[in-house]
């Protein structure tokens, strides 16, 4: 790759290194600058720029992110396209983060230009949230590297997975002892259900005996019994020693202790064992509680599947200290006070999540300049306008696709017939675009945090381009409004981050909120889409003819 400070009338077709503002719009970093660029930047008086230019051995940051993302994703993974060399790879399940530290270090010690950061091993993930990013630091690399990086992360077990978690059934026993209330073992069976529920498990026995060996070895027998997964055992008071009553009676009635101990406060006096292939767990005191506690990191990887040997537990040290955390909502005295019914996420539940963004699709309006008929209605290869928009978008990874419908409603929700969206009629389009707009606005979750708004009218927008302006979509780094653009020309459709709700929504008319696109030039990021489908409305009939297109009111091309 070549690099450097060259003429500006040279530029044409080079990579811009360096932001320019110019007057009504700004250049971003790592644009392909085209003619008119060229052109505006001598305008501006930038004689020369800081540009980058890719050779035939280079590979390009985008397509090198995507590939190496694909290589090193395994299971219940998913993923960005790339954006910037950025590739974000987000939990299809919830479950189990896994990865081997040392192939993650072999990975990113190819090359300076190669990076991939995973949230710390065995880590508990919720669905869409983020586990891994691969970013590529220059504009490009050379091929080779890519391909060496490739090779230690495609093998048959890809670099990083997510082992899902598994519904498994669960029996409790709890141990009593003179004097011992009620409501504390009401509390344990309470917390420990939801702890199950959280991991798609389920408590379906529960007994109590008193704390003596032969009690509890009666109960666990009464477990095995009824076939449970897993067999968790409370004990009255905590285990202290091998020879203890819990473990004592996992071997009276033939099981073993694997082992007792773990290097995690809270939960050092963790005991594990097995009945042959049903683990059972005698779980410290503080698993009364449903505050994070070394309990959960070993229940967490039972309910996944993944094994949990005496080695496994006693590597739980690096960040085995979780007292008073920030992951803890509360510092442990005060959540001590509180009620034992009080739940908390699922560690790492708080961390980075795929954003959720949801579109807009209008097919509100009139379409006058078509003539007597509705435009949306007109067929395209066998399928109206408006159903071919919306299937599109609603193919996307969109969160949801709400159509705002107002003229001939009833005849564009029945071409829509079986697609996953969400009605929102609007009763005033004849004031315009703009009124069908704010409807879509206010018909959005509070929890969404961007919106695409797609004009009814643009059949060629795949779910393709859709997913490229969220992968672009980014606005800690300043990419809160994202345009697709052809061959530098802006078209549609835009992504809007929340912030401009309020705006947008104030807006009159037969105008969108275009106008605010230029009023917030450095929050703006045009996605270059390679497709003139973002570029295409078809307003006339003319247009319509082009694509093949006709009018419930108007013959065929070429029939009388």
């Amino acid at each position: 790759m070549e690099f450097g400070e060259i003429p500006t009338d040279t530029a044409e077709g080079a990579i811009l290194a360096h932001s320019h503002r110019l007057e009504g719009r700004v250049l971003k970093k790592g644009r392909t600058l085209s003619r008119d660029d060229v052109r505006d930047l001598l305008a501006a008086g930038h004689k020369s720029v800081v540009c980058a230019r890719l050779t035939d051995a280079d590979m390009a940051e985008d397509e090198a992110a995507n590939l190496l993302a694909d290589a090193v994703s395994g299971g219940h993974l998913t993923r960005i396209e790339a954006f910037t060399g950025r590739v974000n790879l987000y939990a299809k399940e919830a479950g189990i983060v896994v990865y081997d530290e040392g192939r993650l270090d072999a990975f990113n010690l190819v090359d300076e230009a190669i990076t991939l950061g995973i949230v710390p091993p065995y880590q508990a993930v919720a669905p869409g949230q983020m586990v891994a990013t691969l970013k590529i630091i220059p504009f490009g690399l050379p091929r080779f590297v890519v391909q060496i990086a490739r090779s230690l992360a495609e093998r048959a077990e890809r670099l990083v997975r997510v082992a899902p978690y598994r519904p498994a059934k669960v029996g409790l026993i709890q141990t009593t002892l003179p004097g011992m209330k009620d409501s504390v073992l009401d509390g344990t069976a309470r917390v420990t259900s939801d702890r199950l529920s959280s991991l798609a498990s389920e408590l379906v026995e529960e007994v109590r005996v008193q704390h003596s060996e032969a009690a509890t070895a009666r109960a666990i027998e009464r477990m095995l019994v009824k076939a449970v997964d897993l067999i968790l055992i409370a004990g009255a008071s905590a285990v202290v020693d091998r020879r203890d009553v819990i473990p004592a009676s996992i071997g009276r009635v033939g099981g073993t202790v694997t082992h007792f101990g773990m290097p995690v406060d809270p939960g050092n006096l963790m005991l594990t064992g097995k009945f042959g292939s049903v683990p059972v767990f005698g779980m410290p005191g503080c698993a009364r509680s449903p505050k994070l506690n070394g309990f959960d990191w070993v229940l967490q990887r039972a309910i996944a599947g993944l094994p949990i040997t005496p080695s496994d537990i006693m590597r739980m040290g690096a960040g085995g200290l979780l007292k008073d955390i920030p992951t803890r909502p509360l510092p442990r005295a005060k959540a001590e006070r509180n009620s034992a019914s009080e739940t908390e996420e699922a560690p790492g539940t708080e961390a980075s999540r795929a954003p959720k963004v949801a579109a807009i699709v209008l097919a509100a309006g009139q379409s006058r300049r078509m003539g007597r008929s509705n435009k949306l209605l007109a067929e395209i290869d066998g399928m109206t306008m408006v159903r071919r928009t919306v299937r599109n978008i609603a193919a996307s990874s969109v969160l949801e696709t709400v159509v705002v419908t107002g003229h001939e409603r009833e005849k564009v929700l029945e071409s829509l017939s079986g697609l996953v969206v969400r009605d929102v009629h609007n009763p005033d389009y004849d004031g315009g675009l703009s009124t069908s707009l704010a409807a879509g606005l206010s018909a959005l979750d509070d929890d969404v945090d961007g919106v695409i708004v797609c004009l009814g009218d643009m059949p060629r927008v795949t779910s393709t381009i859709v997913n490229k302006l969220i992968a672009a979509y980014d606005p800690i780094e300043g990419r809160a409004i994202c345009v697709p653009t052809q061959n530098g020309k802006r078209g549609n459709p835009v992504l809007w981050d929340r912030r401009f709700f309020a705006d947008m929504g104030r807006v009159s008319g037969d105008v969108g909120a275009r106008h605010l696109i230029g009023a917030h030039a450095e929050l703006v990021a045009e996605v270059e889409m390679n497709d003139e489908a973002v570029l295409i409305d078809i307003d006339t009939p003319d247009a319509l003819a082009k694509f093949g297109g006709r009018t419930a009111d108007r013959d065929p091309p070429g029939e009388a």
